[in-house]
């Protein structure tokens, strides 16, 4: 797989950091179907880095895998600021990481509506310490590959701030 340079330039700096501190990460995708764990597996010697990867796609999944609640889901649907947070909760106590992604959105072509557009992601990070961002995106309708490259570099730029 082909990363781009930036991204492959912030995996290089988790892994390099992540290392140096002995920690580890896990992920827990849906939008991005494993392109976390793809990007930070390119660089060598992520094996001390990655502890696990979770790809939630359905809500079946996202319950089973994660302990997303199902009320969460359908009071608030799967691309939501809870179910991200539930999501990154549940990697987090379901790995040995010391840090969890965690990501869930509509990349589209289809699937958007007016209050949840395409391009709209949730994105959370949590570190074992306590540390937690959440943050909410509208990359826009600016194509599937798109969101989901804009997305994976959202989510690697906030392992690295969670980390400092």
């Amino acid at each position: 797989m082909h990363f781009p340079d930036e991204i492959i330039g912030l995996a290089q700096t988790i892994v390099t950091d992540f290392t140096a501190r002995s920690w580890m990460v896990v992920t827990a995708e849906s939008c991005t179907g494993g392109l976390i764990a793809g990007a930070l597996t390119e660089i060598p010697g992520s094996s001390a880095v990655v502890d696990r990867g979770f790809v939630t796609y359905t809500n079946t999944a996202k319950m089973e895998m994660l302990g997303v609640q199902g009320g969460t889901l359908t009071q608030f649907g799967a691309v939501s600021k809870e179910t991200a947070l539930q999501m990154v909760h549940g990697a987090l106590f379901r790995s040995r990481a010391d840090f969890a992604i965690a990501v869930t959105g509509i990349a589209g072509p289809g699937g958007g509506s007016a209050e949840k557009p395409v391009g709209l992601v949730h994105l959370a990070a949590k570190a074992r310490s306590g540390g937690l961002i959440h943050r909410e995106m509208r990359y826009g309708d600016i194509g599937r590959d798109n969101v989901r490259l804009a997305t994976l570099q959202t989510a690697l730029e906030m392992l690295v701030a969670l980390a400092q």
